[in-house]
């Protein structure tokens, strides 16, 4: 059991250090946090709930950024008159 605790682990940290798109730590963190308890309370798989928490936690931080960057755009337009009326 040690042995595949370890072995995943180093599977995960290797992952980690060759993805790129891994290296900006935004919503990871917090959602590895969460993850690992939970897989922890689930039946002791605290790792894998830490890297699945990481994966929905980068997944929910780029979903943030992308309606964040939508509504500054939104923002940021000019606003045009409905169809129909005049512009004054």
């Amino acid at each position: 059991m040690r042995t595949h605790a370890r072995l995943c682990t180093f599977v995960l940290l290797a992952a980690a250090a060759l993805a790129p798109q891994l290296a900006s730590a935004k919503g990871c963190l917090k959602g590895a946090a969460v993850g690992g308890v939970g897989g922890h309370v689930a039946g002791g798989h605290g790792v894998l709930g830490a890297a699945a928490g990481c994966a929905v936690g980068r997944h929910m931080a780029n979903k943030k950024d992308k309606q964040d960057k939508q509504a500054a755009q939104q923002q940021a337009a000019p606003a045009r008159p409905a169809p129909g009326q005049k512009s004054s």
